[in-house]
């Protein structure tokens, strides 16, 4: 492949003018400055005239955020009804939320959030006392944008290392905190990103990064990962290398320990799909070995007994399976089936001497009890249909926790009592919400291609199908990632004011296993896009909603899912919320950790072949001139590092220039904050405020709660 970049002069500037009484129809935009940027691949030119706006840290690209926050929050202000819509937000989140608790030492440790506090405060309570704070990352700044990210704990529970990240950024800081004294305990580690912790003994433990790279630390690439053992006591210089780093040029390496401390397992892969695993034997201070070098398949060690390894692995058997194997000789030539593969996707966990195996039907949740052998002890009873998580612990408790939830089940604990399979309610959220006024059906409805694609819809009971009702398309489709029922307070409001939320499982994501996901990446990205614009087509069909009353909606990898289906079938709906999104699909590997997802999208350095098909979709590049699209509300963050909002800068400048029509084509800039995990509540509530009044503002509809105003 011949590839040249070349910048000439600028040839044009931007200025912004505005006034707090914008509406669609006399919005003046920024004025994006243009240059003269050309990317050549085999042969083919390709301009890139807002190439400027990946600097995040010109003040050029800074004052252009400006102007373009200044133009969208003028619209925002223009509708009248947005602050009570906030209110009534704050009024459905401002309940107490506890999660699942884990026992560590002598105390159940859990998050919870009284309501509107910023950020989930990390407790502790051991049995028959009084809960106390352990972390409370509410302290850690006044803006509540520093949030606790993850923690860790030695065996005795005496020890507890956690992270924190700041705006929403992947790179992280780690302590390590005496549970007792509840005093920090040594200097803090920094530059920790895509990373675990995980203890070897009370002694030290492993985690993993880069190297701090030149120049950006928000968009400079990241290449080389590296896994570290540091040893408490000694400075984080003095880390030792365990794997990784230009000898073993792997994207993506993660290191941890078994529950009983014997064995370091080592995953490696160069992408997000796929990867190497290997072990090392700490008792005897053993070499690290292979296990399964093929990097087309995914593997995880489930459970260690002694000299026996229980894997979960999707070789030759895309839904998953569990093996065994042993130390000695681990290769999967010597595999042997412990909870084979069936038609539903497995998912498997630990706990009190037993496998917890979670399947997934039709994106519905089925849990079965096995013991070690692989022999079915008992299906478990869930409260409904719906999804159900946890269902791991320690192997000498006999009883632990997982959480159900369904779209009008709010998430509630659950108490499992290992030996009986009995489950005991043990927290359940008192909310402002009656789950019997609406109602969940699940549809299937035939793609472009005429595969079957499931699709689930909620609404209140009694709705009048008479192609009116504002009705929000939410959706996914990548990674092998799965979209499952799930409860929000953030989704109520819009439910309560007769919209309709309707959440297909596109091909992409992992509903049905690897055959499914894969049916949604590289050269049949397509289908992904063909599967979201049919589930919109089928509403239409069937009277849920009309055009409209239409608004589509998804983030980061969903997020190239608007941007791709707002392109190609601008008619199809009236509101369009492309949230963080991959939208230039010839450079997304350029920036961060970009490189990891040629697995699901192929790169434009692959082949000609390749690089033709990703022009084809890329939101940025499929844009054209004159035509009308959606009322359009891109959203981003300044200190997004996963995907860099310069793919959304570029999108927003080039649609503001190629649109033609009434409708409003916005871009709202979050400042300190990243790709979403760690936004405070504070800002989750503005953002979603804005986003409903956007849509209904552009729907033509008046939500209940604002009709007494009018």
């Amino acid at each position: 492949m011949k590839r040249l970049t070349y910048v000439l002069i600028a040839v044009t500037f931007w200025a912004c003018q505005t006034s707090s009484n914008e509406t669609a129809e006399n919005l003046s935009y920024p004025q994006t400055k243009k240059v003269d940027t050309v990317d050549v691949y085999f042969d083919n030119e390709v301009p890139d005239p807002y190439r400027w706006l990946e600097d995040d840290r010109s003040e050029e690209t800074s004052n252009w955020v400006s102007a373009q926050n200044k133009v969208t929050f003028a619209y925002l202000n223009n509708i009248s009804y947005r602050d009570k819509l906030k209110d009534r937000l704050k009024t459905l989140l401002d309940y107490e939320r506890v999660f699942a608790p884990s026992r560590n030492g002598d105390y159940d440790y859990y998050y919870k959030n009284d309501g509107l506090q910023n950020q989930n405060v990390f407790y502790r309570k051991k049995e028959g006392g009084e809960e106390e704070v352990f972390l409370n990352p509410n302290e850690f700044s006044e803006e509540g944008t520093i949030s606790l990210t993850s923690t860790n704990f030695t065996d005795d529970g005496s020890l507890c290392a956690f992270m924190i990240s700041t705006g929403g950024s992947d790179w992280r800081k780690a302590m390590v905190m005496n549970t007792e004294t509840m005093e920090i305990v040594e200097d803090t580690l920094v530059n920790i990103k895509f990373s675990g912790l995980s203890w070897k003994g009370n002694d030290g433990f492993y985690y993993s990064s880069y190297d701090k790279p030149e120049g950006s630390e928000l968009s400079a690439k990241t290449q080389y990962h590296k896994l570290y053992y540091h040893k408490l006591g000694t400075p984080q210089s003095q880390d030792k290398l365990v794997f990784g780093g230009e000898k073993q040029p792997y994207r993506y390496i993660g290191g941890y320990t078994t529950e009983d401390n014997r064995y370091l397992v080592i995953t490696a892969a160069v992408s997000t799909s796929g990867n190497v695993l290997f072990v090392q034997d700490l008792k005897n201070n053993g070499r690290i070995i292979p296990v399964d070098e093929n990097m087309e398949t995914d593997e995880y060690i489930l459970l260690s007994e002694g000299d026996r390894l229980l894997i979960q692995t999707n070789d030759n058997a895309p839904n998953q399976r569990v093996v065994e194997t042993t130390i000695s000789n681990p290769t999967i030539d010597t595999w042997e089936d412990v909870i084979p593969e069936t038609e539903n996707v497995l998912n498997a966990n630990t706990g009190g001497g037993y496998i917890f195996a979670n399947y997934l039907i039709d994106a519905k949740t089925q849990v079965k009890q096995f013991d070690l052998s692989g022999k079915l002890v008992r299906d478990i009873e869930l409260p409904s249909i719906g999804s159900a998580f946890g269902f791991g612990g320690k192997m000498h408790e006999d009883f632990i926790y997982y959480t159900f939830t369904s779209f009008t089940y709010p998430s509630s604990i659950y108490k499992y009592d290992i030996p009986s399979g009995k489950s005991e309610l043990y927290r359940q959220p008192e909310i402002d919400f009656n789950p019997e006024e609406y109602e969940t059906k699940q549809i299937f409805y035939e793609s472009k291609d005429g595969t079957k694609v499931p699709m689930f819809i909620v609404h209140k009971k009694g709705i009048e199908l008479n192609g009116k009702n504002p009705t929000y398309l939410y959706a996914y489709g990548g990674f092998n990632i799965s979209l499952r029922p799930s409860f929000s307070t953030q989704r109520i409001v819009w439910l309560e004011n007769g919209g309709i939320y309707a959440q297909p499982n596109l091909r992409g994501g992992g509903e049905y296993g690897e055959k499914w996901h894969k049916a949604g990446t590289k050269m049949q990205k397509q289908n992904v896009f063909d599967d979201f614009i049919a589930a919109g087509e089928w509403l239409v069909e069937n009277n849920y909603t009309t055009s409209e009353y239409l608004a589509i909606a998804g983030g980061s990898n969903g997020g190239l899912l608007v941007g791709a289906t707002m392109t190609q079938r601008p008619d199809l709906a009236k509101v369009a919320f492309p949230a963080v999104g991959v939208m230039d699909m010839l450079r997304y590997h350029k920036f961060t950790a970009g490189a990891g997802w040629a697995s699901d999208y192929g790169t434009s350095e692959d082949s000609e072949e390749m690089f033709q098909y990703l022009k084809n979709y890329s939101p940025v590049h499929a844009l054209k001139p004159g035509v009308a699209y959606p009322a359009t509300l891109v959203t981003t963050a300044d200190h997004d590092d996963r995907v860099v909002p310069a793919h959304s800068f570029k999108f927003a400048a080039t649609l503001q220039e190629h649109h033609n029509g009434p409708n409003p084509v916005l871009i709202r800039i979050e400042t300190d904050a990243g790709h979403g995990a760690g936004t405070p509540i504070s800002k989750q509530i503005e953002q979603l405020a804005d986003r409903y009044s956007f849509a209904w503002y552009n729907m033509g509809v008046i939500p209940d709660f604002a009709k007494d105003d009018m």
